[in-house]
């Protein structure tokens, strides 16, 4: 079982690497013996579960990971490095700042957080990246991570290799199959767009947001200006070919198959923002409430017993 996350991730061409990284990753993307991408989170779990259960629990590995998410497009190699140790640390610092002490101090004691947040600070202060190639969203999906997508670049399997259900506008149904919701690793639902479509989508919609949804908003799961251009940030960071992928993650267990055959966020999004744009508030409505319903109660599972 996969954790309870969605991530977005940027795959920039191994020829954006500077060297001697692009001579390792071209390496690494031949070799036979790395995760394939279809196990691969599943590969990174176990090492972090391993991290964390030893006693005291590794909260930032030694040394940075030298695994990653590979696509090909073309000929062209595409690397997602996994960057575990930088993730590691933008997450522990998360984790300090929305806990009170006392609560963080009974997960990592004192001693080694503070050796962290040192450790940390010397990595900053070295002038490393503070950029990482994946983000991570725990029990949903946020709203703006919808936005740089495009109904047709949706992609769903499901059931065993062989049996898969694959479904996007260019893919035929006929591959479907049925099987038990959670019994495949392969069953996943994706979205992959190009570096300049997500940006443009992205531009384009921030000025409809802001006009009709304003900057911020009280509530941190809904849409607003603030988030679109953090996340347009975010991507202006990377290569301009690069790729960019939606992955659903864990959450697809949280969904049964006709839940996620129904799954229609990006579409529902898109609608949204055109409704916006010309002023059809019914319409706009209509789809922000979908989307909604669909996502806070898979959210409000975090607080299940």
């Amino acid at each position: 079982m996969l954790p309870y996350a969605a991530y977005l991730r940027i795959y920039e061409p191994v020829t954006a690497f500077p060297e001697p990284a692009r001579t390792l990753w071209t390496v690494y993307a031949e070799s036979r013996r790395r995760p394939r991408r279809i196990h691969a989170l599943g590969v990174e779990h176990r090492e972090a579960a391993l991290r964390l259960t030893g006693t005291p629990p590794e909260v930032v590995p030694e040394r940075e990971s030298r695994d990653a998410y590979i696509r090909r497009l073309d000929d062209t190699i595409y690397v997602c490095p996994w960057g575990t140790r930088l993730r590691s640390w933008l997450a522990f610092e998360r984790f300090r700042n929305e806990h009170a002490a006392g609560v963080a101090a009974a997960f990592v004691p004192p001693p080694l957080a503070e050796r962290v947040r040192s450790d940390f600070e010397r990595w900053k202060n070295a002038g490393r990246s503070l950029r990482p190639h994946i983000l991570t969203s725990t029990w949903h999906v946020p709203l703006d991570w919808f936005v740089p997508f495009a109904r047709g670049e949706r992609c769903l399997m499901l059931g065993t290799p062989g049996t898969g259900y694959r479904k996007s506008d260019d893919a035929p149904e006929e591959l479907a199959g049925h099987g038990p919701a959670t019994a495949a690793p392969e069953r996943t639902l994706s979205y992959v767009t190009s570096m300049e479509e997500a940006r443009r989508r992205v531009a384009a919609a921030l000025p409809v947001v802001r006009e009709n949804l304003g900057d911020g908003t009280e509530e941190v799961y809904l849409l607003s200006a603030g988030r679109l251009e953090t996340l347009g940030r975010w991507l202006g960071d990377f290569h301009s070919r690069a790729l960019v992928e939606l992955d659903y993650g864990g959450l697809v267990h949280l969904l049964d198959d006709q839940a996620l055959r129904a799954d229609e966020s990006v579409a529902e999004m898109t609608v949204a923002l055109t409704g916006m744009e010309r002023g059809e508030v019914e319409l706009t409505v209509a789809m922000y409430k979908r989307l909604l319903a669909r996502w806070r109660p898979v959210r409000a599972l975090e607080a299940a017993n």
